[in-house]
């Protein structure tokens, strides 16, 4: 990927069990939900203040990110494929 994302280990899975008793949205149960539930529940304990749960919103936001870019890899690598595909 380079750059700062090589140090970033992924974290595990939260399994489906997890996330439901955190009452996570369906649309948020994706690679980063074992981030998310510390987050929201730092969150809830701190009343949303705005400078609490910092490392923990970081923390969400960089997976997501890194989650996003392989996405866009992907991406990149079915519509070379195809590209390919059509030149033959």
């Amino acid at each position: 990927m380079g750059g700062h994302d090589e140090s970033f280990e992924m974290p595990r899975k939260a399994t489906r069990e997890e996330m439901r008793e955190a009452k996570l949205p369906l649309a948020y149960r994706d690679n980063c939900a074992n981030l998310l539930i510390p987050l929201n529940r730092c969150r809830v304990d701190t009343y949303y203040m705005p400078w609490s749960c910092e490392q923990e919103r970081h923390s969400y936001e960089k997976c997501q990110y890194i989650e996003f870019k392989k996405r866009a890899a992907k991406m990149k690598e079915l519509r070379a494929a195809k590209d390919g595909a059509r030149s033959n």
